[in-house]
């Protein structure tokens, strides 16, 4: 569990950026999923990296300068409210709770958050993201406006604030690395599970329901992300995700996903055999991918540029393609005409954190900005060969992905995730003990 002081300090953080302004960022709202259900809700990642506060109809305040403080404004306390829906900290008792220093009814907002806002240089709040929410702050702002001839003065300065709190969240904490190595854990022990269960005859669906098992056995709150469950030339479709085909015989089965844990995600992907052993043509385009992956794992540390092992991907592959007699030329050749873009179409991972393509810049002033100990993310390389003139029939359909979650740390880098079998002998070892 992430204590209170480590949210404190982080809007302190966030204070030091904006000087002596104001930053009002809301949470995420509920959204209705048909009739009167809504979806399962979920927070804002940008507002809970802030606050720790789950609750929906929440807005943080953060006022800058010589008197900064920090202010909540939420629901109130409802017993019947209760009753129906669950607990509800209310202003007092969250204040306490969160280390706020003043906590208000959100449905006192449009009256005390123009006053806060008035005679502050700057704004800092998320833009272009929620029509209903940019109206609203526009419309604090146009009051302020009106007060003009009175002396009362607007921002000179509107940002958006995710823009410093992205930045922000791209290093994590040892807080953080604890409940990201837990998601992890629990998302292999996933894969593991479903390995194991894979048979021919079965539905990919049925796959996913050992996932969605193991992820709330262990104390997930929810997968991170809608799980691929794909099976033979499904998984050459990169989000596929209707998971409603039976598992053949022969056929590969790639599966992408992960869970989350008290708001932090994990980023899992596994290729295995349906029947638990490679044929000749899946082990040599797998053996391919997995190069791949652990030399691109390999170049993760502290001072590489983020996109150099996208690099060592491609190049990986180029090769490997062209061994397969899929690509022909040279590595260079085949690199730039960008022929491997029929088998390989995406980067090779992305940031990992609060959410599962996470906050931060991958560029600085259009240059890859390097890693930094504390920084997570994925290595995702894959192939996927599609039915087509330059493709012989004993590839068709195979799609691989082998995913990672690897943590840049001072010295290299550690991957969370290392313990799902990757290697075709372990795949075929644990399958078979099944």
């Amino acid at each position: 569990m992430i204590p209170v002081k480590l949210y404190q300090q982080r809007r302190a953080k966030l204070a030091q950026h904006i000087k002596d302004g104001i930053a009002v960022i809301p949470t995420a709202p509920e959204l209705m999923r048909n009739a009167d259900s809504n979806y399962a809700y979920r927070f804002d990642s940008h507002f809970y990296y802030l606050t720790g506060f789950s609750e929906p109809e929440a807005v943080v305040v953060i006022i800058a300068g010589k008197n900064p403080r920090s202010i909540l404004f939420c629901r109130e306390k409802n017993k019947e409210r209760e009753i129906w829906d669950g607990f509800r900290y209310g202003p007092a008792a969250a204040k306490k709770a969160f280390g706020f220093d003043e906590a208000y009814p959100i449905d006192l907002i449009d009256k005390i958050l123009p006053q806060l806002i008035a005679n502050k240089a700057t704004l800092a709040t998320p833009m272009g993201l929620q029509a209903d929410w940019d109206a609203r702050v526009m419309k604090w702002v146009n009051d302020l406006r009106a007060q003009s001839r009175r002396g009362v003065a607007v921002p000179e300065q509107i940002l958006d604030s995710h823009s410093i709190t992205s930045e922000m969240r791209l290093h994590k904490d040892a807080y953080e690395m604890q409940i990201m190595q837990r998601a992890a854990d629990i998302s292999v022990s996933a894969h593991m599970r479903a390995m194991q269960k894979t048979k021919a005859g079965k539905w990919e669906h049925e796959i996913e329901a050992e996932l969605l098992h193991e992820f709330r056995r262990f104390g997930s709150q929810a997968p991170a992300y809608t799980s691929i469950v794909a099976g033979g030339g499904n998984a050459c479709v990169l989000h596929y995700v209707e998971n409603n085909q039976r598992l053949k015989d022969g056929d590969l089965l790639l599966i992408d996903a992960g869970c989350e844990v008290d708001g932090y995600a994990s980023d899992i992907t596994r290729t295995w055999p349906v029947n638990g052993k490679f044929s000749a043509a899946q082990k040599d385009v797998y053996e391919i991918v997995l190069e791949a992956q652990m030399k691109s794992i390999a170049a993760i540390k502290p001072g590489a540029k983020f996109h150099a092992y996208h690099d060592t991907t491609i190049k990986v592959l180029a090769r490997g393609l062209i061994d397969l007699k899929l690509c022909k030329g040279s590595v260079d050749k085949v690199i730039e005409k960008k022929e491997y873009l029929q088998f390989y179409m995406h980067s090779a991972g992305h940031w990992l954190g609060l959410d599962v393509h996470d906050a931060g810049q991958y560029r600085h002033d259009g240059v890859s900005r390097k890693l930094e100990a504390g920084m997570v993310l994925t290595v995702e390389p894959g192939l996927y060969i599609r039915p087509a003139k330059n493709v012989p029939a004993h590839f068709n359909n195979i799609g691989i992905r082998i995913e990672d979650d690897v943590l840049v740390t001072k010295t290299g880098n550690r991957v969370l995730t290392d313990q799902a079998p990757k290697k075709v002998k372990d795949i075929e070892a644990w399958m078979a003990a099944a």
